[in-house]
């Protein structure tokens, strides 16, 4: 009898949450999730990683994940164009910089949108970020990350020395992954 005296007052606590505009597992209408996810692959078409990118109200949130590299530090930044092909991504274009500025966060006239911290590689030959860009829309507004070309997360051999204009000294592109939106 006390078990069921339990179940119903929780059932009622939650039943007023729902209704006092608490989510407890309701969905509530509102602008809809927009993410864009790809695999970073080298220039074999071997797995590097990922990138998953979610649009929030007034930036992006990046998380990218690479595997099988030498323990390093690693440039990683959005690229233009949704083009990968190897072996040196040159398809990929330049930085994604609609402001037109230069690279880097510590170049005095930066930094590109498209800029993105160091990964670094521990022992086991992974690392990751979760970094979150001020500004960056994927879809929508003035200038969208996901334009009618697409865009790319490019991984580069060496680390970013971030001032150097256009790429910050970053080395070659070893990995490249095309964005679209799902």
């Amino acid at each position: 009898m006390m078990r069921r005296a339990l179940i119903v007052a929780a059932t009622a606590a939650l039943a007023g949450c729902a209704h006092s505009g608490a989510s407890l597992g309701k969905v509530h209408p509102g602008p809809p999730t927009i993410i864009a996810t790809t695999q970073l692959l080298g220039p074999n078409g071997e797995l590097r990683g990922t990138a998953t990118l979610t649009q929030l109200t007034a930036a992006t949130q990046v998380r990218a994940r690479v595997e099988g590299l030498a323990p390093g530090t690693y440039a990683i930044h959005l690229h233009s164009t949704g083009k990968c092909e190897g072996p040196k991504f040159a398809s990929a274009g330049g930085h994604f910089n609609p402001t037109m500025t230069h690279h880097g966060k510590d170049n005095p006239m930066g930094p590109h949108l498209g800029d993105l911290p160091n990964i670094v590689v521990g022992q086991g030959g992974t690392g990751s970020i979760d970094f979150t860009v001020a500004g960056l829309a994927l879809i929508g507004g003035a200038a969208p990350l996901l334009d009618a070309d697409g865009a790319a997360v490019i991984v580069h051999a060496g680390p970013d020395d971030y001032k150097t204009d256009p790429s910050g000294n970053s080395g070659d592109r070893i990995a490249c992954g095309a964005l679209a939106a799902r």
